[in-house]
């Protein structure tokens, strides 16, 4: 028996061996002489990064068989899911927040590739020099060395426009048969959405909508709008609940300026905020937008954290932070409003519309971002929420269908991320959500 024993013993300190003078021998040093952008990219084509994460990768000849070849598929499924890489580096100048974010995390925690990849793999992955090259680049394409920053005290706006967009955003004549209001579905006073009984919105006739209203604080930041992004702006998001059939009428826009126009009070502001143009559908729509960009929240305890005040977050709050970064919340959840600026997979690991309550029927809202782009590949892609004053919007997600915000970290971390987190990490996860409301004068 212990002859068996160190046979076994002396086998792996073998394979250790081999895999350490593998890694010596093919752990090349960053190319000098060429740019930033150059190096990062030597690295990463280097590193094997690709095979997972390229819809063009050439996959190696033992991806055929049947054990090695499964584990593969699986691999190379979730890694383009993530992140296509290969279409990220075509284009590394204009290379989007969620990769840099999302590379960053490999970089600082070392999760890339997985350690089931690893053992076949045995030179895959990025050595120290080539993460400091990597983390250095990434922290001057983004600006900041943090992946989320505080919300900033004010945006430029004009006031005139504004305070006509907050008389129109609260006006219920806009609808088609005068008992709706943006305000309806997005109730400033609570934090900008539904009120918590409402599992979608309920619009004109009680018609009910086919998703969750997101709230509208810190829109502004947005990276498009609506849950599929079929509006580019503010502006152009506005005029969308206005001539929907289900929320506020089936009208156009023409037929609200039109009813509008008996308000003489009105047309004379627009008139004089709009010169030559006055009342139109336009300047409708611009009106409201105005109004939604001072809908910002600055001023939470975790932007005070974030600018050194150490004491503004308790310390299981700080322990919860750790985690949302360590556990790739931060992957999607980033930038100054912690979401809003890319569109991912409600179902990288699991079937979740399998896997939802029965009660809740599938419907054409379900389809995300395909339902704009009319692309396969966008088939359950979302907008990620925006996590500002989270602890006050619930419902959570697209359909509403998760109720408070201990599911909703569960329900991530396991579609997402294919983890089963501690409990003590969901519950530092949570409090550190909580200390993510800022101060708004309508936000209650």
């Amino acid at each position: 028996m212990k002859r068996f024993l160190k046979i076994i013993l002396g086998a792996l300190l073998l394979l250790a061996g081999v895999v350490l003078f593998a890694r010596i021998l093919f752990n090349k040093p960053v190319p000098k002489g060429l740019s930033a952008d150059e190096q990062v990219q030597v690295i990463l084509e280097g590193s094997e990064c690709l095979v997972c994460h390229s819809k063009d990768a050439k996959m190696p000849f033992y991806s055929k068989f049947p054990v090695i070849g499964k584990m593969m598929e699986g691999h190379v499924r979730a890694g383009n899911r993530f992140l296509d890489l290969g279409k990220e580096l075509a284009d590394i100048d204009n290379i989007s927040e969620a990769a840099l974010s999302k590379l960053e995390h490999s970089v600082l925690y070392g999760n890339m590739p997985p350690q089931q990849y690893r053992m076949v793999h045995w030179t895959s992955g990025l050595n120290k020099e080539e993460r400091r090259v990597l983390q250095a680049w990434i922290s001057e394409k983004r600006g900041f060395d943090e992946p989320v920053w505080p919300i900033p005290e004010f945006v430029d706006y004009d006031k005139e426009k504004a305070a006509l967009g907050e008389t129109l955003f609260n006006d219920s004549s806009l609808s088609l048969d005068g008992s709706i209001s943006c305000a309806s579905c997005h109730v400033l006073e609570i934090g900008g959405a539904d009120h918590a009984d409402e599992r979608v919105s309920e619009g004109i006739y009680g018609l009910k909508g086919g998703v969750n209203s997101p709230s509208v604080y810190n829109a502004e930041f947005n990276i498009r709008q609506f849950w599929n992004g079929r509006a580019a702006d503010l502006q152009e998001q506005a005029a969308g609940p206005l001539t929907n059939p289900v929320e506020m009428g089936d009208q156009s826009l023409e037929q609200i300026v039109e009813r509008l126009h008996a308000d003489k009070e009105l047309v004379a502001k627009f008139n004089q905020l709009y010169p030559g143009e006055g009342l139109t559908g336009e300047s409708l729509c611009n009106a409201i937008a105005e109004f939604e960009r001072t809908l910002i929240t600055p001023g939470s305890r975790f932007d005070n954290y974030l600018k050194g005040d150490e004491s503004a977050l308790s310390e299981v709050e700080k322990k919860g932070y750790e985690a949302f970064k360590k556990n790739a919340c931060v992957d999607c959840h980033f930038g100054a409003a912690l979401g809003g600026r890319s569109f991912e997979y409600v179902d990288v690991y699991g079937d979740y519309f399998a896997d939802r309550d029965p009660s809740i029927e599938y419907n054409s809202d379900d389809e995300g971002l395909k339902g704009f782009s009319l692309k396969e590949e966008d088939l359950h892609k979302y907008k990620v929420p925006i996590l500002r004053n989270v602890a006050l919007t619930a419902p959570y997600f697209h359909d509403g269908s998760i109720q408070n915000l201990d599911e909703a970290v569960r329900a991530m971390a396991r579609y997402e991320l294919n983890k089963n987190l501690k409990d003590s990490d969901i519950e530092a996860i949570v409090a550190f959500l909580t200390s993510l409301t800022g101060v708004n004068p309508h936000l209650k």
